[in-house]
């Protein structure tokens, strides 16, 4: 199979869909790989080391998504992208549909089958393809949160770990899971007084025993999330509904309430924010503030640590690309159901019911598209 990997283009994203060492595999299976000119040179991956690993260079993405079977990329292909695809082709990257009903309607008309990495699922239950750019975005989220609480980037001018006599900062994080997590992890390694919600009691056994005892944890009500809102003086949000646009669990009234100078990490902006005052933002504008409520909002959060991030993503797609690119997508997809959940638009339906859902459509079942019907 001939698979092509595009240039990012997306504002500050430099991960890029292969790395030289997915290349080789690839290629030892047999098949042809088409990397666009400079897709990885940021992150310190030259043409040379593509052509190294057996990748042929191409002049531009036009040429890529001309020749190319099936397309691996990182972030959710962009309006001009979509107008490249066509029917017949595999697009394999995060996608995050449900709160984007334009871009599903762009790819839908283009015909093509689009696999989110995001829906991809493992038989703990778990998402292995969004799990280590979770893990990047949970323990990001506390660095970037700390910056913003310094004054000069318009917080309340609050050291996260405090200093002998002067208290640390209060962290509250919504979600327990591999987010939520690993903000804890690096929020208690800074020393903040944290506190993390979550409705699994599982989940929140799990942080308890991790952290004995000194990371508080509190079920999710209403009142718990306003409570720890409102005291808190950064609040991470960490919720997931795979496929789905996240909930609004922190309302404006709790923002309008919040201390001014406090800040807002979310997460979830990527399927929509779990925080109704959230809007998406870039790595060159990163943050606004909302009632003296700084909020960072960046949708591409890993690609600001893009060497790591391309590299531990790649770790967790590969074995994935390789089935689709061996088998082809329905026999891969027939054969591994998890992988058959990341199928979201096949020939201009939807085929997720989560996203179908969120964006009123209806759902064709995968079963019916892997079968042809």
């Amino acid at each position: 199979m001939r698979v092509g990997v595009p240039k990012e283009v997306k504002v500050h994203e430099y991960r890029v869909g292969l790395v030289p060492a997915s290349v080789r595999e690839l290629a030892a299976h047999g098949h042809e790989v088409l990397v666009e000119t400079g897709a990885g040179a940021a992150i310190g991956f030259p043409d040379e080391a593509y052509r190294a690993a057996g990748a042929a260079i191409a002049a531009d993405a036009a040429e890529v998504f001309a020749r190319a079977e099936l397309i691996v990329k990182v972030k959710e292909p962009q309006p001009h992208e979509w107008a490249r695809l066509r029917a017949g082709q595999v697009l394999f990257t995060y996608l995050h549909l449900a709160p984007d009903p334009e871009q599903a309607r762009g790819l839908m008309a283009s015909g093509c089958t689009a696999i989110a990495y995001e829906t991809v699922t493992d038989a703990q239950g778990g998402l292995p393809l969004l799990a280590p750019m979770s893990e990047v975005a949970g323990r990001m989220a506390i660095q970037v949160g700390a910056r913003c609480l310094e004054k000069e980037a318009g917080g309340a001018g609050i050291l996260l770990s405090g200093v002998p006599g002067v208290p640390a900062a209060k962290v509250a994080i919504i979600g327990g899971g591999v987010v939520g997590s690993n903000a804890a992890r690096i929020a208690h390694g800074m020393r903040a007084r944290v506190t993390v919600l979550d409705k699994s009691n599982r989940v929140m056994d799990a942080l308890d025993r991790e952290f004995n005892g000194a990371v508080d944890t509190l079920f999710a009500t209403y009142d718990s999330i306003e409570e720890a809102v409102l005291e808190a003086d950064l609040v991470v949000g960490a919720v997931l509904v795979p496929g789905a646009a996240a909930p609004k669990l922190v309302t404006r009234d709790m923002v309008r309430r919040m201390r001014p100078g406090s800040v807002v990490v979310d997460v979830a902006i990527d399927q929509g924010g779990c925080c109704e005052t959230s809007r998406p933002t870039t790595h060159a504008d990163p943050t606004y503030v909302v009632d003296g409520v700084v909020h960072y909002c960046v949708t591409n959060m890993p690609g600001a640590v893009a060497r790591t991030s391309a590299v531990a993503l790649n770790n967790a797609t590969l074995p994935f690309t390789l089935q689709l690119a061996d088998k082809g997508w329905r026999r891969a997809c027939a054969e591994n159901p998890h992988l058959a959940a990341g199928v979201n638009v096949h020939a201009g339906r939807i085929t997720h019911p989560a996203v179908a859902e969120a964006l009123g459509l209806e759902v064709w079942p995968v079963r019916e598209a892997l079968a042809g019907a």
